[in-house]
């Protein structure tokens, strides 16, 4: 018989029955169970004997009691309990019948038996969920929309109960005795958390296994969740070795998984307390009423939590005030959800708890709720992109404004389940509170936020809240794999040159790759529209990528400037690559293609602005069209340049008038947060860096572009709206850059914090994959043959450039040139057509 091991528990049973697997062949445990048999055994065995830092040495430090580790002395046997009485032949009803209870069940016996010997009092709250409720949905969606998961009632209530287990220390005390028999009062420092879960056997059988949160005290809620998750996870398959088994000092329970209000537990000698949560429900009473007067009357659902504890070294009180503390942080005290937001990466202020106001007068109560929520829409419409998550690298500083706080309206809680006259939104004017929220947040509070209030024409205004509250903008796979695509292209594509070229200016678009995701949603709508051709004009900051991706230019021409640049012979500083032209055809998903050209840019910035113009009305001109839409206008900018250079203001303050007219602009700002070595605060007076573009009435999209999900909506939305409004249109697109200006620059000495943010911070490809997997929507493998595929088709084509050099003479990277002329200038020598002196003239 395998002598007890009082740190395992509850869990006792299980012991019993991986012995018996055990004894029957040592292969049916895993080697966790094998070592620790071996060693309760006393048998020798290597993984015993040798084991080093391995599976023996820490199941034998998992199984030192907690009681043990906290105070130094060691538990002695029980007092002898007094003779069992005589127990009475068992009485068989007729046509019944009987059987000795053996293996694990008679172990449960024992354990029922055992607990007898413990003094337990039990302690009841009513806790109201109704905050619960708003916080756990408002952070579901966010998992929703981003990387996947849920988080359950019981993580929370879990995390809370470990918190008010730190703030009301008695409740982690433990009972023990010494060697004489003397009763010991165990101080322990951490709480091991145990999670009962209920697992049903091959046999169709239940039984109950508790495994421990180890130092539950002392996770963030992000890391207890994860250790939670994982037992639960290794429960569910049968892999919970021995180890996740010690230490339980205090348990929660969940018997409101399957309805229970309420239950009372035993204590197994070790334990402190045993936490029960019951169903969360609205009270007996009230289950089958009208929710909408139990909106109206304020009623929310709650949960039964119990407090079962070792009366002999806690009281009735200590477990009351216990109880008092989980209440008060699951109603939001002492920032209990500020700091599971923080935790989870949440972008969000948490709801607050309020005292209901709801006047007694229903007409009144009516008016007063329906002026409060035309304030908070209005307040939304106008203002909702401050709380926007448009910064990956969460640097803005995002408080939630009074004018975006109900609690401003004298709106709570309870009213989110209130119907409430709201005015036509999203096809109805009538909506729940809590609907309404959530549909002006979805639409400007996300990962895009709108400016459009300032335009004075209150159609274009409709038109576009028509069509971004309450719109699905939930994409289908084939949608997601293609931005998938334009993000591996875009990636492999700076990755390859830097590993290629290490030290070589290119003004990489590391960082901002999902311009390219903007640039195929426009350019394929403008292709899908008809529309005869888009011209581009843009600065360095990732010039080549969009000449490659965008503009088709072939990448062996590419790789031919890089090679004559590290020969050092022709392209002298090399930034000859990003003022120069191109044109091409852009074929986006849809299949449908649409010329491209993109202009030289002398000055890498701003300059090449009104040339775009000139060169769009000139093609509109040559079509007969002038102030058309067939050709596109399409100006990709730099923050600081936006803002800075006048030549933009001049630019957009020309665009509605007739003779420079070209059917609106789509503006493209690739929002690094900084310019040069400027952050914005040194660099504008203006909230944004487009607010320059009010003075023409342009709708403003900023979007984060680490969520190329929204960038691709934004893209498609911009260049409808061009369309319909003939009107110059905005995206801020905020992201961050990957290196300094240019790679030669070391960005550290002028922006320390933001790059150590930025050398931590995954790539957009590589969280985008991350989230594409976590919801299901693709495997791993995919998103990494997609990935290799592209760097392969790189490399294949450089291999190809270098061995044209080899073939032409071109060895080490070195021009062979026929004359000292030819060396000096990388241009041949051409008839034009025109005499020197008629050019010296001119000139």
């Amino acid at each position: 018989m395998l002598q007890e091991d009082p740190s395992l528990g509850p869990n006792s049973w299980l012991v019993e029955e991986m012995h018996d697997l055990y004894r029957e062949s040592p292969s049916l445990v895993s080697e966790s169970w094998r070592v620790y048999f071996d060693s309760r055994n006393g048998v020798s065995t290597p993984a015993v004997l040798h084991a080093t830092n391995g599976a023996a040495n820490g199941v034998a430090a998992a199984l030192v009691p907690a009681a043990a580790t906290a105070t130094p002395a060691s538990p002695g046997p029980a007092p002898a309990p007094s003779p069992a009485p005589a127990v009475p032949p068992p009485i068989i009803p007729v046509g019944g019948e009987s059987s000795v209870l053996r293996g694990v069940a008679s172990k449960i016996v024992s354990n029922m038996e055992l607990s007898l010997t413990v003094p337990t009092a039990t302690s009841v709250r009513d806790v109201p969920t109704k905050l619960l409720e708003v916080q756990r949905n408002i952070i579901n969606n966010h998992l929703k929309r981003t990387r996947g998961g849920k988080v359950s009632f019981t993580h929370v209530i879990g995390y809370a109960i470990v918190k008010a287990l730190g703030d009301v220390p008695a409740m982690r005390n433990t009972f023990s005795r010494d060697d004489s028999g003397h009763p010991l009062l165990v101080r322990n420092t951490n709480v091991g958390l145990g999670i009962a879960v209920d697992m049903v056997k091959n046999d169709g059988s239940r039984s109950l296994v508790v495994p421990c949160i180890k130092d539950a005290n002392m996770l963030s809620f992000r890391a207890f969740y994860n250790a939670y998750e994982v037992l639960i996870a290794k429960a569910r398959t049968n892999k919970l070795a021995v180890e996740d088994f010690a230490g339980v000092t205090v348990s929660i329970t969940n018997p409101g998984g399957i309805g229970t209000r309420h239950s009372v537990p035993r204590l197994m000698p070790g334990q402190a307390a045993i936490i029960g949560l019951g169903a969360i429900d609205y009270p007996a009473a009230f289950m089958a009423a009208d929710p909408a007067k139990l909106a109206e009357m304020g009623i929310s659902k709650t949960v039964t939590v119990t407090s079962t504890y070792d009366h002999r070294i806690i009281q009735g009180a200590e477990s009351g005030m216990f109880l008092e503390r989980v209440q008060r942080l699951l109603t939001g005290d002492d920032d209990f959800y500020d700091d599971i937001f923080t935790s989870m990466t949440i972008p969000y202020e948490p709801a607050r708890w309020h005292r209901d106001s709801n006047p007694v007068d229903a007409l009144r109560g009516a008016v007063v709720k329906a002026a409060a929520a035309q304030e908070i829409l209005n307040a939304y419409r106008s203002r909702g992109h401050l709380i926007a998550d448009l910064d990956p690298l969460d640097i803005m500083d995002r408080g939630l404004p009074a004018e975006l706080d109900p609690a401003t309206y004298d709106l709570s809680i309870r009213d989110l389940d209130r119907d409430i006259y709201t005015g036509m939104v999203a096809g109805k004017d009538h909506h729940i509170l809590g609907e309404l929220l959530s549909i002006v947040r979805d639409a400007y509070c996300r990962t895009v936020g709108i400016e459009y209030m300032h335009i004075m024409d209150p159609v274009q205004k409709k038109w576009i809240q028509q069509h971004v509250e309450g719109v699905d903008t939930r994409l289908n796979v084939n949608e997601q794999r293609h931005i998938l695509s334009r993000l591996n292209a875009a990636e492999a594509f700076e990755k390859f040159l830097a590993k290629r070229y290490p030290g070589t200016k290119r003004f990489g678009l590391e960082g901002g790759e999902s311009a390219m995701v903007i640039l195929d949603a426009v350019l394929d709508e403008a292709a899908k529209a008809g529309l005869a051709e888009a011209v581009i004009g843009m600065p360095h900051r990732g010039r080549l990528n969009t000449l490659v991706n965008v503009v088709n230019k072939s990448v062996n021409q590419v790789f031919r400037e890089f090679e004559d640049i590290v020969s050092g012979t022709v392209y002298g500083s090399g930034d000859v690559k990003y003022h120069l032209g191109a044109t091409g055809r852009y074929v986006g998903m849809s299949g449908e293609g649409i010329d491209v050209s993109l202009a030289p840019n002398p000055s890498h910035l701003e300059a090449v602005d009104p040339v775009v113009e000139g060169i769009t009305r000139a093609k509109l001109d040559a079509l007969n069209e002038p102030g058309g839409t067939r050709v596109l206008p399409l100006l990709m900018h730099g923050d600081a340049a936006f803002i800075g250079q006048g030549v933009v203001a001049e630019t957009l303050n020309l665009s509605q008038l007739a003779g420079y007219k070209t059917g609106g602009t789509i503006h493209l700002v690739i929002n690094n947060q900084v310019g040069f070595t400027t952050n914005p605060e040194s660099a504008r007076s203006s909230v944004y860096c487009t607010d320059v573009a009010k003075m023409v009435q342009a709708p403003i999209f900023h979007v984060n572009g680490d969520d190329p999900e929204a960038c691709y909506r934004v893209g498609r939305l911009a260049f409808e709206f061009r369309q319909v409004w003939k009107k110059d249109v905005v995206i801020d697109m905020v992201c961050y850059r990957k290196h300094g200006h240019n790679e030669g620059d070391e960005p550290r000495y002028t922006q320390p914090l933001m790059y150590e943010n930025i050398d931590s911070h995954p790539s957009v490809r590589e969280l985008y994959t991350r989230n594409l997997v976590g919801r299901g929507d693709i495997t791993q493998e995919e998103a990494d043959r997609a990935a290799a595929d592209f760097d392969a088709r790189m490399q294949s084509a450089l291999d190809e450039t270098r061995a044209e050099k080899e073939a032409a003479g071109e060895h080490s990277g070195t021009r062979k040139a026929a004359n000292e002329n030819d060396r000096a200038s990388p241009f041949d020598i051409v008839s034009t057509g025109v005499n020197r002196d008629v050019l010296d003239r001119i000139a």
